[in-house]
């Protein structure tokens, strides 16, 4: 393949940290790369180097000749008095930008629900966001590169920006380059993978999937030659110590070789692990939300007619697009806001946590020291059978023993995120809501996290655009969508997509249009627009409804198909815990449980069609 663009040599060090050295890569033609590592180890500081927005302190970087780069990063600004159309599509003619099939693609994609003629100065910073990648990839690049591009990108936004990044280029041309800490969006766009760590890249073919795998066969490899290396070293000090007498007969060439095996001995690695704390005990009655309706100061209606029994240990995910009320929906259950109609009621037991988006809890503290925030919270915290100092535990989450007398404020967003969340688990809660969790953290930090939460016994409701983390520690999934009402998904993200597509597919209908032509029954279940309900409808309207013995026989069956539904969501839980417990070295069996997954899937899509066939007929 055709060689794009390199580094050589490169070596680049700030004043705490050398980030690179002696650092040689290279992209070529048709190379789709992701780049993970933990928060500070120069992810965005590689790509402003390969992009040449910075020099190295040494090495070169080189270009083929007349090559065009693009770079999206974390700190982009527009023009605050440009309107939204200047900065995407700039001086061209509409009929120029309308004609180009790309150029509208990034457009629905990305800016379908931002006024074209609004100002920037009128966006809100996730608004500017979009408007910025737009403009990136509404030019024609020969690699593109980009940092954390699907931050302000909610679940349905991320889905079409990873179909857009695998379809921009014939496979065997074009170059891309994203940091990222989505897994789920790395899986999907990258066909490889570099880990930053230590001052140097270990490149790995393929997804986060495959990058997963075989960085675990790489650290159980690196386990047992060390297992080796420690067997060895205990027999040649066991020599060595058999008494001075004997020891000095021994030759020097066996005395220097017990040395070098000391001295060589790396210090021990830091885990990110937390065991399970301590979790305050839940009665039978949770969160009941019932017939809950909000609406706005502007008198729209967010949320209508909503309904929702949590459980204790229920694990909810909840999804939508930015502005459907979800955070409105959790702020209600908090008792943070008060409903405009309906009630919440709370179990005499719960004690609720919440992880904000912003984090704003810990600004009180600003002025303090990590190891004095904590110290106040407890002095020993128990984990299991055993006792932890606040450093210890601090340490287990990423923190060095040097930043325990960092000042909060002068902390990183993802090390801010990290201690908010461990001093909400030392509070003990029995109810956990995180909204947007991953904001800032890296992916070996989300694999703790993801850990811990695995563990964690009591109830939890997750809202995150991060699908990797939401299908990974949430049982069943649920969302708003738009029309103000609470969808139960058995079919997962896969099913929301699905529902979005038809909702805002055909010719432009709304989700808000395509409610009022739905039948009462479909909407007290909403699932899908006018275009899928008149695929489904008879064309005589009314009178082809269903009366007498038929309707009664219509109404049992729908009853049927709803038990089916969700004896066969049932039936998939056990099937990923069974793909889950498999041997993933056992090809065969994993490809016999993927069919078997694929007819649940085929399965699902029927009785769903039926459901909505018989409910469109009885009306």
């Amino acid at each position: 393949m055709a060689h794009l663009l390199g580094a050589e040599n490169i070596s680049h060090e700030f004043p705490t940290k050398r980030v690179f050295d002696s650092l040689t890569v290279g992209i070529n033609e048709g190379d789709r790369i992701g780049i993970v590592g933990r928060n500070g180890d120069g992810k965005s500081t590689l790509l402003k180097i390969l992009a040449k927005r910075m020099q190295p302190d040494e090495g070169r970087i080189t270009w083929r000749g007349g090559l065009s780069v693009a770079m999206l990063d974390q700190s982009d600004t527009l023009d605050q008095s440009l309107t939204v159309a200047q900065c995407v599509v700039g001086d061209l003619p509409e009929h120029e930008w309308a004609g180009n099939a790309k150029i509208r693609d990034v457009i629905s994609g990305l800016l379908n629900d931002i006024d074209w003629s609004a100002t920037v100065g009128q966006l809100s910073g996730g608004q500017r966001r979009r408007v910025a990648l737009a403009r990136l990839l509404a030019g024609d690049w020969d690699v593109i590169m980009l940092d954390e591009p699907t931050n302000h990108l909610d679940i349905e936004g991320v889905a079409w920006l990873a179909g857009h990044l695998k379809n921009r280029w014939p496979a065997s041309q074009g170059g891309l380059l994203v940091v990222t800490h989505d897994r789920w969006f790395l899986d999907e766009i990258s066909t490889y993978t570099w880990e930053l760590h230590d001052a140097v890249i270990d490149p790995f073919e393929g997804g986060y999937a495959a990058y997963i795998l075989q960085r675990t066969e790489r650290d159980r490899q690196a386990d047992a030659i060390e297992t080796r290396r420690r067997n060895l070293r205990r027999k040649e000090l066991a020599w060595l110590r058999r008494g001075a007498p004997a020891r000095t007969s021994k030759p020097k060439f066996r005395m220097d070789a017990a040395a070098e095996l000391i001295s060589d001995v790396p210090d021990p690695r830091n885990k990110i692990e937390l065991q399970k704390l301590a979790t305050a005990r839940l009665g039978k009655d949770v969160v009941d939300v019932e017939n809950l309706n909000y609406k706005t100061d502007d008198g729209r209606e967010l949320l209508h007619d909503i309904t929702w029994r949590i459980g204790p240990g229920d694990r909810f995910g909840l999804v939508g697009v930015n502005g459907a009320g979800k955070t409105t929906l959790l702020r209600i259950v908090e008792g943070l806001i008060a409903p405009t109609s309906g009630r919440v009621k709370l179990g005499k037991t719960v004690k609720i946590a919440t992880l904000s988006q912003e984090v704003k809890e810990l600004e009180e503290f600003y002025g303090e020291r990590i190891f004095q925030l904590i110290a106040r919270e407890k002095t020993t915290f128990a984990a299991g059978d055993k006792e932890y100092s606040p450093s210890q535990l601090l340490e287990q989450l990423g923190f060095t023993s040097a930043q325990l007398q960092t000042p909060i404020e002068d902390l990183s967003g993802g090390q801010k995120r990290r201690l908010q969340f461990l001093r909400l688990m030392l509070g003990e809660p029995n109810v956990l809501i995180l909204d947007e969790p991953t904001n800032d953290l890296d992916t070996d930090m989300l694999a703790a996290m993801e850990d811990l939460l695995d563990s964690w016994p009591g109830t939890l409701i997750v809202v995150t655009h991060d699908r990797y983390l939401l299908e990974r520690v949430t049982d069943q999934q649920y969302a708003l969508l738009g029309d103000g009402r609470l969808r139960h998904l058995p079919g997962g993200v896969d099913e929301y997509l699905r529902l979005r597509r038809l909702s805002l597919g055909g010719a432009g209908v709304s989700l808000d249009e395509a409610n009022k032509t739905r039948s009462p029954h479909i909407r007290s279940t909403p699932s899908v627009n006018s275009e899928a309900a008149a695929a489904t409808a008879s064309p005589a309207g009314s009178a082809d409804r269903l009366e007498g013995a038929e309707r009664r026989d219509a109404e049992k069956r729908v009853k049927a198909v709803e038990r089916a539904l969700e004896k066969l969501s049932g039936d998939e839980v056990q099937l990923h815990e069974q793909m889950a417990a498999h041997d993933q070295s056992d090809y065969a069996g994993l490809a016999e449980l993927a069919a078997k997954q694929n007819e649940m899937n085929q399965k699902r899509d029927e009785l769903e069609l039926e459901w909505l066939d018989l409910t469109d007929k009885l009306g």
